[in-house]
């Protein structure tokens, strides 16, 4: 049965055809006769207890320069006009982000929104990640300066990274030696409120950063990426590289460990980050990337997989 799908992202001049996961999914939905309709988050209205947003109609193709053409505005009632909510606008993880989890909260209960934005809102990738902490490398969250030189100490080099942070952006080695460690610590205190990630750094890391995706709980598949020469960043979106990968025993078990609670959360698309073939480092899911390129290396279609995912959904729902 065709679906009527509004999809909250950012603008849709700006995307990479060759890498988004999002156009990859809008594609799918078109493919499979779905209608489409494109808003950012701040067009979301609340009023007298119904959730509306600003939406154009939008019909897709793989055409660089000509990949979208936009329709006719409407004001949609979320909880009525649409069937399903696709809550893919990048981060930050900020108050915006937060807010738009509130206003499609409202929604339970009439429209499918995926991944759920409670769910979401619960589980930031730095730290809902934290739950799982048996897979992690050594990991901090401070804004102590003594605390991270304590830690330095122990474990050697490190990674600093925000908490909040997206796309390998802002993350810093520090080396032995903690040359470094003090003004960059200064550095995230003056820019953050919140407090900050250490990590002791895995030169594994050299060789890959491995993104798994699961769709509702199971592995839909994975690509290692590699990064760039001089750098320890491996997202494609700071210059590392895709190549194909298969899972090891422990990243498996990994897998099996976070697909019930993904399950229970309603988190349907969700990419996790792997270093070593062992170390757990983000749970990402907010705007999950990395399947246009699992989908070139495995022959597979990822986003079939997630709209039988989200249709099954459905038809639980309405039983």
């Amino acid at each position: 049965m065709p679906l009527r799908v509004a999809v909250q992202m950012d603008p849709l001049e700006g995307i990479n055809l060759a890498g988004d996961s999002t156009f990859a999914i809008m594609l799918g939905a078109q493919a499979r006769g779905h209608q489409l309709f494109h808003y950012l988050a701040e067009d979301l209205t609340y009023q007298d207890g119904r959730v509306y947003a600003g939406a154009h109609g939008v019909t897709v193709q793989p055409v660089a320069g000509d990949h979208f053409k936009r329709g006719d505005f409407v004001i949609l009632d979320l909880g009525r006009d649409v069937d399903v909510v696709l809550m893919r606008q990048d981060p930050p993880f900020d108050l915006g982000y937060i807010t738009a989890a509130h206003l499609l909260e409202r929604l339970r209960g009439e429209t499918l929104v995926i991944n759920d934005p409670a769910g979401v809102r619960d589980a930031p990738e730095k730290v809902f990640v934290l739950d799982f902490a048996q897979y992690m490398p050594p990991t901090m969250v401070t804004r102590s300066i003594g605390a991270a030189r304590h830690f330095l100490a122990e474990h050697g080099t490190l990674v600093l990274k925000p908490l909040h942070g997206n796309a390998g952006k802002a993350v810093f080695k520090i080396e032995q030696d903690g040359s470094n460690l003090a003004p960059l610590m200064e550095l995230f205190n003056t820019t953050f409120r919140e407090p900050h990630m250490l990590q002791k750094f895995l030169p594994e890391v050299g060789k890959g950063d491995k993104r798994i995706v699961l769709i509702d709980g199971e592995v839909a598949g994975a690509i290692n990426r590699r990064p760039a020469a001089g750098d320890i960043r491996s997202n494609l979106a700071a210059g590392g590289t895709a190549e194909p990968s298969d899972l090891t025993d422990e990243e498996r078990e990994i897998c099996s460990a976070l697909g019930p609670e993904l399950k229970k959360r309603g988190l349907l698309f969700v990419g996790i980050d792997v270093i070593g073939g062992k170390w757990l480092t983000e749970i990402n899911v907010t705007s999950p990337t990395g399947i246009v390129a699992i989908d070139k290396f495995n022959g597979t279609d990822t986003p079939a997989l997630i709209w039988e995912a989200i249709e099954r959904r459905l038809h639980e729902q309405a039983r």
